[in-house]
C-alpha cells in the first residue's frame, strides 16, 4: 500500500517541483512584500523589519519547498545551480516561470489586501508607492543610476550565490538538522541591512518581476520604469542572472574545489534522511 501511495506520487515530480517552487515563493513574497506594504502604506515598521521579514519569509519558503525541488524560489540560484552542480538544463525555464508565477499571485494578495492604506497614502499609485512591489535605483530617492543599479545587483547576488554554495555543500561545514534554511534567511537579512541602498536587494528576477507584475495590472501604470522615466525592469533581472553565475563560480574556484570529494545528493535538492532513503 505504502509503495503504491509512492509510485503515484513519482508519476509527475517536476509537477511536484513546479508547485513547490510557486508555493514557497508565494510564501516569501507573502512576508516580503507584506512587509513592505506595512512600513511604506500603514507607517508601521522601519528598515530592520522589513530586513527581518525578507529572511524571514526566505527561511519559511524555503522549508515549503525543500523537500520537493530543493526550495530555489529564484532563477538566479536556478541557473548557477545549472551551470555548476548538473542540475537539469531542461528545468531551468519551469522552474523560473513557477517562481514568477508564484510571486506574481502572492503580490496579488498583499495588493488586495492593502488597496485602501495604498489608496489613502497614494491615490494615484505612483512611483511613491511603486517600492512596495519591485525595487528602484536608490529605493526610488537616493542619486543612483540604472548602471549603478546593475553593478549593486550583480554584486548582491554574487554574495547570494557564493554563500548558498558555502551553506549548502555537504562537503564542507553545512548547517546540521535542517537548520539551513534559518541560516539562509539570516543571509539575506545580512544582505538587505548591508546592500539595500543601491538598488532594494531584489537579487531574484522573480520577486521582482512577479510583483512587478502584479503592480502594472493594478494600476501602477508606471511600474516598468524608474523614477527618472526609464525602462528599468531589466535590471533586477539581468543582474541577479550574472552576478549568481559570477558568486557561485568564485565559490567553486576559490573553496569548493579545494574540499574533500564525497557522495553528494542530486544538485539543489535536500536529502531525504537515512531512514527514509532506506
Amino acid at each position: 500500500m505504502a509503495e503504491g501511495r509512492s509510485d503515484r506520487r513519482l508519476l509527475n515530480p517536476l509537477a511536484g517541483e513546479l508547485a513547490a517552487e510557486f508555493a514557497g515563493t508565494a510564501i516569501l513574497i507573502l512576508f516580503g512584500v507584506g512587509v513592505v506594504a506595512q512600513v511604506v502604506a500603514g507607517g508601521i515598521g522601519d528598515h530592520d523589519s522589513i530586513a527581518w521579514a525578507w529572511g524571514l519569509g526566505v527561511t519559511l519558503g524555503v522549508y515549503t519547498a525543500a523537500r520537493i525541488s530543493g526550495a530555489h524560489l529564484n532563477p538566479a540560484v536556478t541557473v548557477a545551480l545549472a551551470v555548476f552542480k548538473d542540475f537539469s538544463w531542461r528545468k531551468v525555464l519551469p522552474y523560473a516561470l513557477a517562481q514568477t508565477a508564484g510571486a506574481f499571485v502572492a503580490a496579488l494578495l498583499v495588493r488586495w489586501n492593502y488597496a485602501e492604506v495604498l489608496a489613502k497614502v497614494d491615490p494615484g499609485h505612483t512611483i511613491k508607492t511603486q517600492g512596495v512591489f519591485s525595487t528602484l535605483p536608490g529605493n526610488g530617492t537616493l542619486p543612483v543610476t540604472q548602471w549603478g543599479a546593475l553593478r549593486d545587483q550583480i554584486i548582491g547576488t554574487a554574495i547570494l550565490l557564493f554563500l548558498i554554495f558555502a551553506i549548502s555543500d555537504e562537503r564542507n561545514s553545512a548547517p546540521l538538522a535542517n537548520l539551513a534554511p534559518v541560516i539562509v534567511g539570516l543571509l539575506v537579512v545580512a544582505i538587505g541591512m548591508a546592500w539595500g541602498t543601491d538598488a532594494g536587494y531584489a537579487i531574484n528576477p522573480a520577486r521582482d518581476f512577479g510583483p512587478r507584475l502584479a503592480s502594472f495590472f493594478t494600476g501602477y501604470g508606471s511600474a516598468f520604469r524608474d523614477q527618472y522615466g526609464g525602462l528599468y525592469f531589466w535590471v533586477p533581472i539581468i543582474g541577479p542572472l550574472v552576478g549568481g553565475v559570477i558568486g557561485a563560480g568564485l565559490y567553486q574556484l576559490l573553496v569548493a574545489r579545494f574540499l574533500p570529494r564525497t557522495d553528494a545528493s542530486e544538485p539543489g535538492r535536500t536529502p531525504e534522511p537515512a531512514a527514509q532513503a532506506g
